[in-house]
């Protein structure tokens, strides 16, 4: 059985085509971006107290200034949209060794769902490493 689309069934391709292609791929840069630019500029208020954050996982204190950058410029680039896929792809890789250094105590409900947030942060910059910037961006993939 073949459907036709007539006049009442045919898809609304200004919201397929056009609105959606515009305005989601600004939506998720967005939203991503802004997770990524206050959470480094949160650090700011207290950089020592982030040294030691990243001390207790293993790492070393002194990369608590290049963290908070990174997560400052990303977020910025990604709501812009400069350098999208390339700021994305970074980010995913940041969110991964995030989650497992940090978030991987899984006998602590609280850890558990910080590390698949994570996962699913990673998973939406995994799709805008994929689909690029869109329509609205300095890049306009």
């Amino acid at each position: 059985m073949q459907l036709r689309h007539g006049p009442r069934t045919k898809p609304n391709r200004i919201l397929h085509d056009g609105l959606s292609q515009i305005l989601c791929p600004l939506a998720a840069r967005v939203l991503i971006g802004v997770l990524f630019l206050l959470s480094g500029l949160g650090k700011l208020g207290d950089v020592a107290g982030f040294s030691g954050y990243l001390a207790s996982g293993g790492l070393p204190a002194f990369l608590a200034w290049p963290a908070i950058l990174f997560e400052i410029v990303v977020g910025a680039a990604l709501i812009i949209g400069f350098q999208t896929r390339l700021a994305a792809l970074a980010a995913a890789a940041f969110c991964v060794v995030a989650a497992l250094m940090y978030h991987s105590n899984f006998g602590d409900p609280m850890q558990i769902a910080m590390f698949f947030k994570n996962i699913a942060i990673t998973g939406g910059l995994l799709l805008l490493a994929s689909t690029g910037a869109g329509k609205l961006a300095v890049d306009k993939a």
